[in-house]
């Protein structure tokens, strides 16, 4: 039994959670987040703690934003945009069991107010802003840091939020040219 309840986007995700976890869930109802559901997502994170397992889209990252910023110290789970994809449709809901598995064991914490020792321009030499190719190296970064695909400016901030340090980024990185076959800058 997971302790931390998981909030996920809807019915379907739900039971997508318990076919592979033994966990209770809050459903957001979609990215229309009411304030009742804030409310009992912060009477959550109080009494037991919070997993926000929304879907890898803009819907989802929309979703986990507006809790982050009203819920502080949320656990987040990510699944890839390749295990959510089915017949085209993005969800957690299509996820396996061992990919939902997977994600949950790789949870990361929002610690908001503490700094990173990553940096702008870390992230400019290793090509995942201002580069032809960053959205994809993006892509591929932040499944190796276990913190999802996003755009430059929130990669920077999950960076951040999640405290991803100097020495994880540049394993994560290593990695990335390894199975690439990328030299390394």
């Amino acid at each position: 039994m997971i302790k931390e309840i998981i909030v996920v986007e809807g019915k379907d995700d739900t039971v997508a959670i318990k076919r592979a976890v033994e966990a209770e869930t809050i459903e957001t109802g979609g990215s229309a987040i009411n304030q009742s559901v804030i409310k009992r997502i912060k009477l959550a994170q109080q009494r037991r703690g919070v997993i926000v397992f929304t879907d890898p889209d803009h819907a989802g990252e929309r979703i986990r934003k507006i809790i982050a910023s009203r819920v502080p110290g949320c656990k987040h789970a990510f699944l890839t945009q390749e295990d959510a994809m089915s017949k085209g449709d993005i969800g957690v809901e299509n996820a396996s069991v061992e990919a939902i598995r997977r994600a949950l064991d790789n949870v990361r914490t929002d610690y908001e107010s503490k700094a990173t020792e990553i940096s702008w321009e870390d992230l400019m030499d290793a090509g995942l802003i201002v580069h032809p190719q960053a959205a994809d190296r993006r892509l591929r970064m932040g499944k190796l840091l276990g913190i999802g695909y996003c755009n430059g400016k929130q990669f920077y901030n999950r960076c951040r939020m999640f405290q991803i340090s100097q020495e994880e980024f540049q394993a994560a990185l290593e990695q990335f040219y390894k199975e690439t076959g990328e030299l390394q800058q």
